[in-house]
């Protein structure tokens, strides 16, 4: 008898241990947000900004995801195709937004460079076994309509490429409004505060969907 109770309680602890593995709340994921000023809170209060709002919205749904902003003012994609290897060995990622290209458009530099970084740093995640997003930009019209076409479409064509995710305009309803300026702090380049949930909104449609 003794022997049959032991016996019993094994197998006992031996389900309720499966049943409790089975339920386990799923693993976290790692969201690494490779960007420029328009991710680093360039000129607004700490916490303001669309990565830092995106946190808030995924703890309060509940996702166990952690976020890393690795942003830095001023970045082109040639900056963030050098760092994000480091990057990528540090913290893991197991999905990537790519927030770059538009200072690399404010320096002039070549279309075909930054499409090629761009490609390159979406392989790199993608090896790494992270999703990607990328968070396209585009330039206002007085770089020419045929420059700007051009630059818009280089986000597209390297999401499509690469079956990569895509926003394609992370200011969208911030930057081609007619009341535009309202958005923008005095520069009139990097967006206030007031324009930071609308930035979100536009990313997490599409984030959601890679989740």
């Amino acid at each position: 008898m003794l022997r049959r109770y032991f016996i019993a309680t094994a197998l006992v602890a031996a389900a309720a241990g499966l049943s409790a593995s089975a339920w386990a709340a799923p693993a976290e994921r790692t969201l690494l947000v490779l960007g420029d000023s328009l991710s680093a809170e360039y000129g607004l209060k700490r916490g303001s900004g669309w990565v830092a709002l995106l946190e808030q919205r995924l703890a309060r749904e509940n996702r166990p995801v952690k976020v890393v902003n690795a942003s830095i003012s001023g970045e082109t994609t040639s900056g963030g195709r050098s760092r994000l290897p480091a990057l990528l060995a540090q913290h893991q990622p197991t999905h990537v937004i790519i927030e770059l290209g538009g200072n690399d458009a404010l320096r002039g530099l070549a279309l075909v460079n930054t499409e090629e970084n761009l490609a390159w740093m979406t392989q790199a995640a993608q090896k790494a076994g992270a999703r990607v997003l990328l968070a396209g930009m585009q330039v206002p019209p007085n770089y020419g309509p045929d420059y700007s076409r051009r630059f818009a479409a280089l986000f597209a064509s390297v999401a499509r490429q690469h079956k990569a995710a895509l926003v394609p305009f992370l200011l969208k309803g911030v930057g081609d409004v007619p009341d535009a300026a309202r958005w923008f702090q005095a520069d009139r380049i990097h967006p206030n505060e007031a324009a930071q949930p609308r930035m979100l909104d536009n990313v997490w449609p599409e984030l959601k969907k890679i989740l």
